[in-house]
């Protein structure tokens, strides 16, 4: 006992500070509490919307300067017509309106069930230059509303309520092409005001939605 009382008390300074060589990488398994100052990167849901043949889905309230960054999480998004987009729009009324001016780029890749072609491309037809056009978050023509067809993906917005600066989005989703393909859908870019977003909406570029979207604040 008295070799580990006399190990210990070197590792302690006159001030009766731990030095470093007592940590090791073992001791963070017994920690039971965190420092309420140490940022874990919590995921808070705020809110859930399901449609069922609906014409789009909105998130008019929870968007605010509560937090930093919005994730937005697509489950088992499909359209009800067609080799349709699916898109997104944000406003700065509470959903008044959606017409945002955004600037945007995106690439995508494709791969049909047949091995017949691959394809990794700059997607020209779905990027923005200051439109007030809802943004397309699929490439390539549109997805299937076949039975078993649909999308995953998920969008972050970046500090919506700033009144300083442009409002920045990063999307990446996975869809069943109409055309019996994978496709994986990239996209990013910004919307160009200064005027805080408080109010989002998502919708096929035709035709009604099914899938639910969860909307999380990052603490």
């Amino acid at each position: 006992m008295g070799s580990i009382t006399r190990s210990f008390a070197n590792n302690i300074t006159t001030s009766g500070v731990l030095l470093p060589a007592s940590l090791n990488n073992n001791s963070i398994a017994n920690v039971t509490a965190y420092n309420a100052a140490i940022a874990t990167g919590n995921m808070v849901l705020i809110s859930s919307q399901t449609a069922s043949d609906s014409a789009s889905i909105s998130f008019t309230t929870g968007i605010d300067s509560t937090y930093k960054e919005y994730q937005f999480w697509f489950i088992d998004i499909h359209p009800r017509t067609d080799g349709v987009n699916f898109t997104f729009n944000m406003s700065t009324d509470s959903g008044s309106n959606y017409n945002v001016t955004k600037t945007t780029t995106a690439f995508g890749t494709y791969h049909p069930e047949s091995d017949s072609t691959t394809v990794l491309e700059y997607d020209g037809g779905r990027d923005l230059a200051q439109s007030t056009a809802f943004q397309p978050l699929t490439a390539g023509g549109g997805f299937g509303n076949g039975a078993d067809e649909n999308l995953g993906g998920s969008m972050q917005l970046f500090n919506p309520a700033s009144t300083t600066y442009v409002k920045h989005f990063i999307a990446r989703t996975s869809f069943y092409h109409d055309t019996s393909a994978s496709n994986d859908a990239f996209l990013a870019g910004y919307g160009n005001t200064t005027s805080a977003v408080n109010a989002i909406q998502f919708k096929m570029s035709s035709g009604n939605i099914d899938g639910t979207i969860l909307m999380y604040g990052i603490v």
